[in-house]
């Protein structure tokens, strides 16, 4: 049964833990086209509503309990004027199951999981974006395995989880180093199973991000294939997605709209504070040591936040494509329809007043 941690916006906030169990989709085809000055998607809706009614809750699916962490310790949270329900899962897969059953309405995930949406013929908008250092993500290499470029993953057994930001990474490794799919062994597994997978070699490659990364180093004899070898293969691109039936629902809506704002504020805060994001979230949270916590901080650098505008539509389009050219999409997916730019008002708000940067508005 579905039981969601919740906060209550405001001082008397409580919090509980909860997990839900990792899900597959089904997958059908979606298509649609772009607009830079309209919301995209299946109809262009109106103006976003900013009132929010008494009672009124979001549930937003979490990672690591990472979003409502940020949130939290940045004081967003208390100033949401309504509730918020979190629940905790591992990988996009997860969450998009938890979309198709209604019960989840918001969730912070990679770049690769609004894809799959499309593709499951799920209608769930990305409404605001956040990217950090584009060099995160490692392609980890098991201890003993002489793999130290690109060109050596020819034959190798490479974890892989579809449906994820690691995916999408994976695929376009194998084509910077003029291989195909089927010079390669792709080893379907959870995300959660990469780290262990990699370490004890029954993978010899891995894609993984911290705090996976700092951990997995602490093996004798494994390695990172170096950034300039991966260079391109990950944009460093999180998304926050909604259902489309909840940013249609008037109360929903705003909520929602105040939430893209918190989403800013506290990543900005997040930028604005490192030691003590570090501390509270690496240390206390995900109980690395305070300097695996500095340098997992270190690694992200700065977070930006892009405007929701073509300029992004056609980056993710790019993503889109890269899969498509492996022969890992059912049926190729627009991504126009993937995207609510009403949104883009209300992190251009919380960017301008919160002093964070973003990337110029396509024109």
């Amino acid at each position: 049964m579905f039981r969601p941690s919740t906060f209550r916006s405001g001082l008397s906030g409580r919090t509980t833990a909860a997990l839900l169990a990792v899900a597959t989709v089904a997958t059908l085809g979606l298509t649609g086209c772009a607009n830079d000055d309209k919301p995209v998607g299946p109809t262009a809706d109106g103006p976003l509503p900013t009132e929010v009614p008494a009672g009124t809750t979001l549930v937003v699916a979490d990672q690591s309990e990472r979003l409502q962490s940020v949130l939290r310790i940045s004081g967003e949270l208390d100033k949401l004027p309504f509730t918020v329900e979190f629940a905790n899962f591992v990988g996009g897969p997860a969450i998009l199951e938890a979309f198709r059953a209604g019960a989840a309405d918001v969730a912070q995930v990679g770049d690769v999981p609004p894809i799959h949406a499309l593709v499951a013929g799920q209608d769930v908008p990305i409404i605001a974006s956040y990217q950090t250092s584009t060099t995160a993500l490692k392609l980890a290499v098991a201890p003993g395995k002489p793999v130290s470029t690109l060109a050596d993953l020819k034959g190798k057994k490479i974890a892989y989880a579809e449906g994820t930001a690691q995916q999408a990474a994976v695929l376009r490794a194998i084509d910077k180093a003029g291989l195909k799919t089927s010079d390669v062994q792709l080893v379907r597994l959870q995300l959660a199973e990469f780290p262990d997978a990699v370490r004890t070699g029954q993978v010899d490659v891995a894609p993984l991000i911290e705090p996976n990364v700092t951990r997995f180093l602490r093996t004798p004899g494994t390695s990172l294939i170096a950034d300039s070898e991966t260079a391109g293969i990950y944009g460093g691109l999180a998304y926050l997605y909604a259902r489309r039936a909840v940013v249609r629902d008037p109360a929903k809506a705003a909520a929602t709209r105040a939430l893209v704002g918190a989403f800013v504020r506290a990543y900005q805060w997040a930028n604005t504070h490192p030691e003590e994001w570090a501390r509270r979230y690496y240390v206390e949270n995900q109980k690395v040591s305070a300097d695996d916590a500095r340098r997992i901080v270190d690694s992200l650098g700065t977070y930006v936040f892009p405007h929701l505008d073509q300029k992004l539509v056609d980056h993710q389009q790019a993503t889109i494509d890269a899969i498509a050219k492996a022969g890992e999409l059912p049926e190729k997916v627009q991504a126009a329809n993937g995207f609510d730019l009403r949104f883009d008002a209300a992190i251009t708000q919380a960017v301008t007043e919160s002093g964070a940067a973003f990337e110029p508005k396509a024109r």
